[in-house]
């Protein structure tokens, strides 16, 4: 990712707390690891705080089709891919 150089200005005191939290050095790395954060969350802020909906049912028939409750309670109990390769491995165990 390119970078480019800005000048931000803050409290003194606030500087020296993020140098004594981010070591020699590290300031710049903890304000941006800290600006990503932040701009994540607003995005995901925004997205939830839109008008329009972020599901739609025409786009998911296979939930529609038998209903969200039964879809989950479905989902629930469905065996994950490593579930259902130790339940393979124990037949094989059990047929030899």
């Amino acid at each position: 990712m390119a970078t480019i150089r800005t000048h931000i200005v803050m409290p003194q005191e606030l500087a020296q707390d993020i140098d004594k939290l981010a070591g020699p050095r590290g300031r710049s790395a903890f304000l941006v690891a800290l600006a990503e954060r932040e701009v994540k969350k607003q995005k995901m802020l925004a997205f939830l705080n839109r008008d329009e909906p972020a599901w739609l049912e025409q786009n998911h028939p296979d939930i529609a089709a038998v209903g969200t409750a039964a879809w989950v309670h479905n989902l629930r109990h469905e065996m994950s891919p490593r579930q259902k390769q130790i339940e393979e491995l124990a037949r094989e165990g059990e047929s030899r």
